[in-house]
């Protein structure tokens, strides 16, 4: 494969990264120090001086790159770029050869280095003077109203100039004639001088640009204005005052014309004829000729003109159309009639006056008057006309356009309630209206305990409407009655009463419900089911029947029923449905009425009763074999208390005793413990020969001692005041004297204040002569039975 394509493309690639270093490396490395502007011969010249603006920039930059810079010089006036250069030289020159007005002003410089600029300071240039303009014109002499060229220049000046133009009398100041819009250094324009004589002409001009400086005036020129003698003479033959039908004659000329001119006959702004220098118009006039004839002589741009007001006297009038009546209604009688006023019957014959009327220009009759009956083909625009002869020339003038439309009687009034829907007992409002008639319609309502009320319809989408009070029988709609009238030569038309009825619905609110049970039951037992009947005595259907439960405070059911009443049933009544019940109708006059609550009470079932009994038959019979087996348990215990036995178990030391700390405890014991006895025990040896033991006949056998209680802490629970029976077990020492049992095998016991074991019945708590039989064996020695406190 050729491979100098890929080098070729690759040579390229490297040369624009080259220039692209170059041009990255030239930005770096030069700077623009100053730019600076100077004008000459100076800042304030006259015009035509030759002017020169001089731009110089410096540049530092390396020596090696200074040679490829490319300046590029702007110069500016007021804000506005006027010149411009690119070269590689540090100054440009712009000159201004001549200098004239317009460039005044201020001037600054812009030098622009690669991609960097700088400006130099605004330099103001004053151009002093304004060149002198020069005044040409088509002609010095003219006639009055003659038109002429004028021309005004400055051809050295520069910028938008206005000229203006005067005219200078011999005495008195000078007078503009006319000002120029803003234009070039020349300008032409038209002028007209209508004032005859002698007058200087001369021109100036302005330049805006530089703060309206004004410049001096033109050379003055003469101008001589003469009068032209061509105004036309104007003739009228026989007269101006004249009578339809006379001919007459306009003869309009001009004497001594110069050449070229022109006459015209116009009235009205219309031209009737135009000819070189003289005319003649002849015509027979009618009555619209009467009027101001002009007769114009024009010259060039020059117009005289003469006028003559010729008056045409009507020998009869335009003839009248007139219609009796003026409001016709269809199938009456109108009439048209046609009549003409003579102003001067010598020249006309009454008799010899004939008329016609037409209708839609086409003829009905040829008389002077017409008379119908107004139906819908009698509508249309009617005219008449009058024809008369004078002097052999007929006149036929016709009379202006009467429009006969016959108008529609109302027809029969509707009347009818708004919405279609009346609710009894409530305000409404009633619609009276025609199918047909003819606006205005006047309508009024006659109704019960009411004056008649009127309504005046007069434009269309207008209705008549009546605001009602209240009626309470649906027979008293018949009682409103409405009357329409649009022709005042008839009576009013009555409305239909049955129309009304039959167009509206009635609607009577619902009376006060009464709820009741169907059963006439007020205690219903549980399970059955109970009807709610909610009745009222009129309304109008459908109506709305709603139950409600006030112990819920919700609807129960609704029910909507074309009869008088509704129902309502309670399935398998329960406890929770006893309370007070109630029910609300309504209809679709939208006036709830609510029933006075009824009572409902539930009983219990039979089988429950019947359950309820044998129940109480069974728990009295347990009762009474308590109380039998109680008595006998009580006799038994009383027998069994009537000893106290001790028997010793074993050759170990034994010993009851009640120490002073259990008699201080016993008295202090808490409200709940009182009437308890209380046991220490304390057994030593084993059970086995507990239960083995024999009963020694060397054992001292124990000794009871009565011991005095101490009084109870008074701060403690209150106990039983007395003193209490205290037996304790003293056993005799070997030497005979007689000393406590020590901590092994004693056995303590206290009664305290009738106090029991505290295993005895809770269900005798009353009974105080009960003693609580407990026997507590200890080793099988030891039985220790106390008699109750009262025995």
């Amino acid at each position: 494969m050729d491979s100098r394509p890929p080098n070729r493309l690759l040579l390229l690639l490297l040369t624009s990264l080259l220039h692209f270093w170059q041009c990255a490396r030239v930005q770096s490395l030069y700077i623009i120090d100053a730019v600076e502007l100077t004008i000459e011969p100076g800042r304030e010249v006259e015009s035509g001086t030759p002017v020169t603006l001089r731009c110089q920039v410096s540049v530092s930059s390396e020596k090696e790159i200074s040679l490829s810079l490319k300046n590029t010089f702007k110069f500016i006036q007021n804000g506005i770029p006027v010149y411009s250069n690119t070269t590689t030289k540090d100054t440009l020159l712009y000159e201004l050869n001549p200098a004239r007005a317009a460039d005044s002003g201020g001037y600054e410089c812009e030098v622009t280095v690669n991609d960097k600029t700088r400006s130099s300071t605004e330099e103001k240039l004053i151009i002093t003077g304004l060149q002198t303009p020069t005044l040409l014109l088509n002609k010095s002499e003219l006639f009055a109203s003659e038109d002429f060229i004028a021309t005004c220049s400055a051809p050295e000046e520069k910028g938008d100039l206005v000229f203006r133009f005067y005219q200078k009398f011999r005495t008195g100041d000078p007078q503009l004639i006319k000002q120029t819009a803003p234009t070039q250094n020349s300008t032409e324009t038209k002028l007209v001088l209508r004032n005859v004589g002698d007058r200087h002409l001369y021109c100036d001009y302005e330049l805006t640009i530089t703060g309206s400086r004004r410049s001096n005036h033109s050379n003055e020129i003469q101008v001589i204005v003469k009068e032209l003698y061509i105004v036309p003479v104007m003739n009228v033959l026989p007269s101006t005052n004249v009578y339809e039908g006379d001919l007459i004659e306009v003869v309009c000329k001009v004497v001594n014309p110069p050449s070229n001119i022109e006459v015209f006959l116009t009235k009205d702004k219309r031209i009737l004829k135009n000819a070189p220098v003289s005319l003649s118009y002849r015509f027979r006039v009618q009555n619209e000729d009467s009027g101001d004839f002009v007769c114009k002589a024009v010259w060039g741009s020059v117009q005289k003109e003469n006028v003559q007001t010729i008056r045409v006297r009507e020998l009869f009038s335009k003839p009248h159309l007139s219609v009796n009546p003026i409001d016709i209604f269809e199938k009456e009688q109108f009439k048209l009639t046609c009549s003409v006023s003579i102003y001067f019957p010598e020249r006309i014959n009454n008799e010899q006056m004939q008329f016609s009327i037409y209708k839609d220009n086409v003829k009905l009759t040829s008389g002077h008057t017409y008379d119908a009956v107004a139906q819908p083909n009698k509508n249309g625009n009617y005219t008449c006309k009058a024809q008369a002869a004078s002097l052999g020339h007929s006149f036929v003038k016709e009379s202006q356009t009467v429009v006969v439309k016959g108008k529609v009687p109302a027809s029969n009034p509707i009347l009818s309630v708004v919405g279609g829907t009346l609710v009894l007992g409530k305000s409404f409002q009633l619609l009276c209206r025609c199918d047909s008639g003819t606006l205005p319609i006047k309508y009024t309502l006659h109704g019960p305990n009411r004056l008649p009320e009127l309504s005046v319809v007069r434009k269309p989408g207008e209705q008549a409407i009546f605001n009602t009070s209240a009626i309470q029988k649906s027979s008293d709609i018949n009682k409103f009655i409405c009357h329409a009238k649009n022709n005042e030569r008839q009576p009013p038309v009555v409305g239909s009463v049955k129309q009304l009825q039959l167009s509206t619905t009635i609607i009577e609110p619902v009376s006060k419900p009464i709820l009741t049970i169907e059963s006439n039951m007020v205690d219903i037992p549980e399970g059955q089911d109970v009807t709610l009947v909610c009745t009222v005595s009129r309304g109008t259907p459908p109506i709305t029947f709603t139950w409600y439960h006030t112990e819920t405070g919700r609807a129960l059911d609704f029910q909507t029923s074309e009869k008088l009443k509704g129902t309502y049933i309670i399935y398998n009544v329960r406890g929770q449905h006893r309370g007070n019940y109630y029910c609300v109708s309504t209809n679709q006059a939208n006036e709830p009425k609510q029933s006075r609550p009824i009572m409902i009470g539930v009983k219990m079932a039979g089988w429950k009763k019947g359950l309820i009994a044998l129940l109480c038959i069974l728990l009295t019979g347990a009762l009474i074999l308590c109380i039998i087996l109680k008595k006998r348990l009580l006799r038994c215990k009383r027998k069994r208390t009537g000893e106290l036995s001790v028997k010793s178990a074993s050759n170990k030391v034994e010993r009851l005793s009640l120490t002073q700390a259990e008699v201080n405890e016993a008295a202090n014991v808490t409200p709940g413990m009182i009437g308890k006895s209380v046991w220490s025990e304390h057994v030593s040896g084993s059970e086995s020969e507990d239960q083995n033991s024999v009963t020694s006949p060397e054992n001292p056998e124990p000794q009871y001692t009565e011991v005095e209680t101490r009084k109870a802490d008074p701060n403690r629970a209150p106990v039983k005041k007395g003193t209490d029976t205290v037996y304790s077990e003293v056993r005799n020492s070997k030497q005979g004297v007689p000393e406590m049992a020590d901590g092994q095998g004693s056995v303590e016991y206290a009664q305290l204040n009738h106090d029991t074991d505290h295993h005895s019945d809770h269900g005798n708590h009353g009974n105080h002569s009960v003693q609580d039989d407990h026997i507590d064996e200890i080793d099988n020695s030891a039985v220790t039975s106390t008699a109750d406190h009262g025995e």
